[in-house]
């Protein structure tokens, strides 16, 4: 056993994970050059053999999803994954939007760039999080950029930036320590720059929303609107923390940390002290992969307990495709760390951006609105009757119409 263990030690291989992409050259370090998702049949054969030889624990006698994802859940996640999910056909369908890759900061990022058909629309930058990815955004792409087309109005049009994060996606993976959420902000604002975008909107959600609020906080020339759909913000100073919050707003506000320290946050935990140890587990097995994201979809969007009530199974293994094959699983992990001991230019303070905040009920954290006025200029606020975590998934409809409500004020001034 010890010989041939070490044999297969000697085997150990990086898979390439995109046919035919190239790193840019030093001639061409600042182009925005055009880009295709194209995984090559090595890591589809891989992952398929992978499927195949999946050895999966016990569980439980009626444990259900108590002690993390569900045993007979997982087996049939697999299944059709192994048997019936077609990749080729979903990274057609990413392919359908304008991507492309340019250089920034010593990373190849990868972001949408989907222009409008309409001449005056605004540029929007919208930041995805963890376990999410570019994904995410494939249902509301369309009406942001082409409001016409699905029963908006023309003067409501967003061109559209959605980046990958370094460390996700199809972005280049941070080489050095301390890669935080302020460093993914300066990147998302000089690929605006380099687009050519002054004054745009900025939109996020999970990390997307820290990421969003200091890329407002640090370049409000440039942002002629903040809006999150997870806005967090602790108490403003003072002795008592919940003076002026209506009782029903710190009653929801409590239930939902109560509920995320108490039964969610272990990955967090992990993620943010040791991601390198579970990065191994994540990296070698798919099944170990799925089982990691999809545990969170169903705990943190508003489904009743189904996760499939709510997105389709093609819809969550794209996603989780979009780890496993770009190896991002211990990159993306590493956020955690970096936002716990990353060194910032400066304290974050108050944004005084105009910014518009929608939350929903069976978001992660729903910050009082006295809170969220001490730490923004709350110029909008809405409360969603439903919903969750994966706002653009869940309810792409709600979204939409809440950023174009919004943005549709700050539109004049900027006339």
């Amino acid at each position: 056993m010890v010989e041939r263990i070490a044999g297969l030690a000697m085997s150990v291989v990086l898979l390439p994970v995109v046919s035919g992409s190239q790193p840019p050259q030093a001639s061409d370090v600042e182009a925005v050059r055009p880009f295709e998702i194209a995984v090559s049949d090595e890591v589809l054969n891989d992952l398929s053999r992978r499927l195949a030889q999946t050895r999966l624990p016990d569980q439980l006698d009626g444990a259900a999803w108590d002690y993390g994802t569900e045993l007979g859940y997982l087996t049939g996640l697999i299944a059709y994954w192994r048997d019936e999910f077609d990749w080729r056909a979903q990274e057609r369908r990413l392919n359908q939007f304008d991507q492309f890759k340019t250089a920034i900061d010593g990373l190849d990022i990868h972001f949408i760039h989907q222009r409008s058909p309409e001449p005056d629309a605004m540029p929007l930058i919208i930041t995805h999080g963890w376990p999410g990815s570019i994904a995410e955004f494939r249902k509301i792409i369309g009406p942001l950029t082409d409001p016409v087309a699905h029963g908006g109005r023309a003067e409501d049009a967003f061109h559209v930036v959605a980046p990958s994060m370094p460390g996700y996606g199809f972005s280049d993976k941070p080489r050095n320590p301390g890669f935080g959420p302020e460093q993914i902000a300066e990147v998302g604002a000089k690929l605006m720059a380099r687009l050519g975008y002054d004054r745009y909107g900025i939109q996020g959600g999970d990390w997307g929303a820290i990421v969003s609020r200091w890329h407002a906080f640090n370049h409000p020339e440039h942002a002629v609107g903040l809006h999150l759909n997870m806005l967090t913000a602790g108490p403003p100073p003072g002795d008592d923390p919940t003076a002026g919050v209506p009782p029903e707003e710190l009653e929801r506000s409590q239930a939902r940390q109560a509920f995320y320290r108490t039964a969610e946050s272990a990955y967090g935990q992990i993620q943010g002290t040791k991601p390198q140890t579970i990065g191994y587990a994540l990296n070698d097995s798919p099944a170990g992969q799925a089982a990691w994201i999809v545990e969170k979809f169903r705990a943190w969007c508003d489904c009743g307990g189904d996760p499939e009530s709510v997105f389709t199974r093609d819809e969550l293994l794209t996603n989780i495709m979009i780890y496993w094959v770009t190896q991002t699983a211990t990159s993306s992990g590493r956020l955690y760390y970096e936002s716990r001991n990353a060194q910032t230019s400066r304290p974050l303070g108050r944004v005084d951006v105009p910014t518009g905040a929608i939350i929903f009920p069976y978001e992660l954290f729903i910050t009082p609105r006295r809170w969220a006025e001490a730490s923004y200029n709350i110029t909008h606020w809405t409360e969603a009757p439903s919903g969750g975590h994966f706002a653009a998934m869940e309810q792409p409809d709600v979204l939409v119409g809440d950023l174009r409500e919004f943005f549709r004020p700050l539109r004049d001034g900027e006339q």
